[in-house]
């Protein structure tokens, strides 16, 4: 009897070994499971991110290369300019085009180029982009893409002040120098036709060539800034027409701008027509602009 009821103790501590036992393994495994889940859960959600980016043909073609290429101006401070001694570019232009680089985890690569070359550069696929103080017209438009403006600027003229020139009036019947393939020759002759300052009875938006307009005024075309700025100080041109943004930058103690300032400008970044970069390039300038990046830009440029 006494064997019997050892037996059935025995059995009885077994079974509740067992049973302890059992459960601490299941609390084990669940813990671990538990434990798991958020680890792979996580990467799940970044293969799912990674493989949710996907860029168009043109856009991944940049990305492949791994070199941004940006065409820029070099002697524009504030907006895009190149430090002689060392090589280092500065200004707005630089700053957004760094972004957009950085944003497609590439290089950049900049190219100096001038309202005459810009186009030419990006049509011959040379370049990527254009941020180089490039005004956004419904013509330009024709031809390729442009961003939201991330600038503003008004076309004024800048003048030796012993000329005595101040005013739109005073420039009838002189000649200005204007930067080849640029909208400042049309932006001034329009201002002083609705100033009454010309006729302007044969005067087209449309057809308007800087090379042969002569009425009222006159214009000289140049290839860069320096070299109007050059023909300013030597009597070749009697005024300086371009952006007030570039003008600041060639304005010195015998020199003043006329009492005018006209046509709004607004730049943004140029891109080849239809591209999907273009549509890439356009959410992050909207972007920068609703979040102040561009704005932060413009301040630290002295743009404001």
């Amino acid at each position: 009897m006494r064997k019997r009821i050892f037996a059935l103790l025995t059995s009885l501590v077994l079974s509740l070994s067992l049973m302890t036992g059992c459960g601490e393994t299941k609390t084990s495994a669940s813990t671990g499971e538990a434990a798991s889940a958020p680890a792979t859960e996580s990467v799940a959600t970044e293969e799912s991110e990674t493989e949710s980016v996907s860029f168009g043909a043109d856009t991944q073609a940049i990305i492949d290369r791994g070199v941004l290429r940006v065409g820029v101006k070099n002697a524009v401070i504030g907006f895009g300019f190149q430090d002689t001694l060392t090589g280092e570019y500065s200004g707005l232009e630089i700053s957004i085009a760094e972004k957009i680089a950085k944003s497609l985890g590439v290089d950049i690569e900049f190219t100096a180029v001038t309202a005459a070359t810009r186009t030419e550069l990006l049509d011959a696929g040379d370049i990527d982009c254009v941020l180089a103080t490039f005004t956004i017209t419904e013509e330009r438009k024709n031809s390729w893409d442009f961003s939201t403006p991330y600038y503003t600027d008004y076309v004024s003229v800048l003048v030796e002040t012993a000329t005595g020139i101040k005013t739109l009036e005073d420039l009838k019947d002189k000649t200005v120098g204007v930067s080849s393939g640029s909208t400042s020759a049309k932006a001034l002759t329009k201002a002083m036709i609705e100033a009454g300052v010309i006729d302007g009875s044969s005067f087209d938006a449309d057809s308007f060539d800087a090379a042969t307009w002569t009425e009222g005024v006159s214009f000289k075309q140049y290839d860069d800034y320096p070299a109007i700025s050059t023909a300013l100080s030597a009597g070749e041109v009697d005024a300086f027409c371009v952006d007030k943004s570039i003008l600041a930058i060639y304005n010195t103690d015998t020199r003043d701008y006329i009492d005018a300032k006209f046509s709004p400008q607004d730049y943004g970044v140029a891109t080849k027509k239809g591209s999907d970069f273009s549509v890439y390039v356009e959410t992050l300038v909207s972007t920068w602009l609703s979040d102040g990046t561009i704005a932060g830009f413009v301040a630290e440029n002295g743009l404001e």
